[in-house]
């Protein structure tokens, strides 16, 4: 689904590739026909195409967040970059082929911060510990990457990116009803369910609110949804009970 080529995307029509770079298939045939020398320069032309698509994805990200989606325009993209809209052709060829790849770059790296959330030993934590543990770097990501839910929230967005975002949802809600299971080992399993859709809507809403404020302000809408959280689940937690994995849960 990724639409920039590392380095070596094609130019628009009539643009000479930036720094006079070639495309990667022309470098290596150029490296083997230098001889035995190390084909040092193309390595260095690959090197600045991928930070100069990193520093477009960038600008992308801030575009987005601040104007939307539908009003963003490859033209403000290549400003806020600081560079011309032909150097932003040689790379993408619209503002959809932006977000598409700044939208794989963002599910991926999300992934990563689910996995890291959702650990197996976060269930021999207390419920206080087991929080921080799982809400820290999911609030963080999202805190830190607010294009992220620009990109997947929105239905005006090309490629698969909100149907994959949805997925990923879904095993996290999953996930949530797998950790609970081990923290309330007497609820059956609907109840579980219901108890975990709850918490995973809370959440969300929660988060809205997070990402509306910074600084100071953002660290107490934090404490505050974790307490929320704590109060509404430490009720239902047996006294002394440790928590233990369920597999009737675990995805």
């Amino acid at each position: 689904m990724s639409q920039a080529r590392s380095g070596s995307a094609e130019p628009a029509e009539g643009a000479k590739p930036e720094g006079g770079a070639a495309p990667a298939g022309d470098a290596a045939r150029a490296g083997k026909a230098g001889g035995g020398g190390a084909p040092t320069r193309p390595r260095r032309r690959q090197a600045r195409g991928e930070a100069r698509i990193a520093q477009l994805l960038k600008a992308a990200a801030d575009v987005f967040c601040t104007t939307g989606y539908t009003a963003a325009s490859t033209n403000a993209i290549a400003r806020e970059a600081g560079v011309s809209p032909g150097t932003l052709y040689q790379f993408f060829p619209n503002k959809e082929a932006i977000a598409v790849e700044l939208g794989d770059q963002l599910l991926t790296r999300w992934r990563e911060t689910y996995g890291a959330a959702f650990l197996a030993d976060h269930l021999k934590l207390p419920l206080d510990g087991m929080l921080d543990a799982t809400l820290d770097p999911l609030i963080e990501f999202n805190c830190e990457n607010p294009a992220f839910t620009v990109l997947m929230h929105g239905s005006e967005i090309p490629g698969m990116g909100t149907k994959e975002h949805d997925a990923v949802h879904v095993t996290m809600l999953a996930r949530v009803e797998s950790i609970l299971a081990g923290y309330l080992p007497d609820k059956p399993p609907a109840e579980v369910t219901r108890i975990a859709t709850m918490i995973f809507h809370v959440f969300k809403s929660g988060l809205d609110v997070i990402m509306e404020h910074e600084g100071d302000e953002r660290e107490a809408y934090i404490r505050e949804l974790k307490t929320v959280l704590h109060r509404y689940l430490e009720p239902m937690i047996p006294v002394d009970t440790a928590p233990c994995p369920d597999s009737r849960h675990t995805p």
